[in-house]
């Protein structure tokens, strides 16, 4: 009797590790096969945030190299620009821009997306899309700001910033009315919104 039980207990000891085995497969299995990457379209991922679209992407995508090139534009102002008042607007163009780059970046990093940008720098980056987006200033227009100085480029600056931002204003709508992502159209509002003002601020100071 005593050694009939010892087996069978032996039995059941051996049995145990198997099972968990299998249960850990099972583990293994769904832990591979769910994802905390951003899902393009899916309406039914359980975070909607990370819900995005092609629009969405071409939002990033084109806003991060139009940031760049006002930032640009910008930081040509604080050596250049005569009047403080441009010089302000330069430096809040920059402040505000630079983080927004960063966010869009971000974004585009976690959809798996390329970055713009990351290869190009100044006037290369301006080269490679003058046409491609809305307010995108030319090489040669960008040489020729950086080559004035006093009410000069404050003339020129606040006139190639004015067509800029207008750009930038479409984009955003464009985002606002095709966009999925929720971060990317509330930034887009912000940027509609925030350059619309500036773009009143720039034409009472050309006048």
């Amino acid at each position: 009797m005593r050694r009939k039980s010892w087996a069978t207990l032996a039995l059941l000891v051996a049995a145990v590790p198997a099972l968990a085995a299998c249960g850990d497969e099972g583990n293994d299995h769904e832990s591979m096969t769910g994802t905390d990457t951003p899902s393009r379209g899916d309406s039914s991922a359980g975070d909607s945030t990370a819900e995005f679209n092609d629009a969405d992407v071409e939002f990033a995508t084109g806003m991060i190299p139009h940031h760049q090139q006002a930032v640009e534009m910008a930081a040509l102002a604080e050596t250049r620009a005569q009047s403080p008042e441009v010089k302000k607007l330069a430096a809040d163009i920059k402040a505000a821009q630079d983080p927004e780059i960063q966010t869009m970046t971000g974004w585009l990093e976690s959809w798996g997306e390329p970055v713009p940008g990351s290869e190009h720098g100044g006037h290369d980056m301006s080269e490679s899309m003058p046409e491609s987006m809305p307010g995108m200033m030319t090489a040669d227009e960008m040489t020729e700001l950086e080559g004035l100085s006093g009410a000069e480029f404050d003339q020129m600056f606040l006139t190639m910033m004015i067509e800029h931002h207008e750009g930038a204003v479409e984009m955003a709508q464009a985002e606002q009315t095709d966009g999925q992502f929720p971060d990317a159209i509330a930034l887009a509002e912000e940027i509609e919104t925030a350059q619309n003002k500036e773009i009143a601020t720039m034409r009472d100071l050309l006048k």
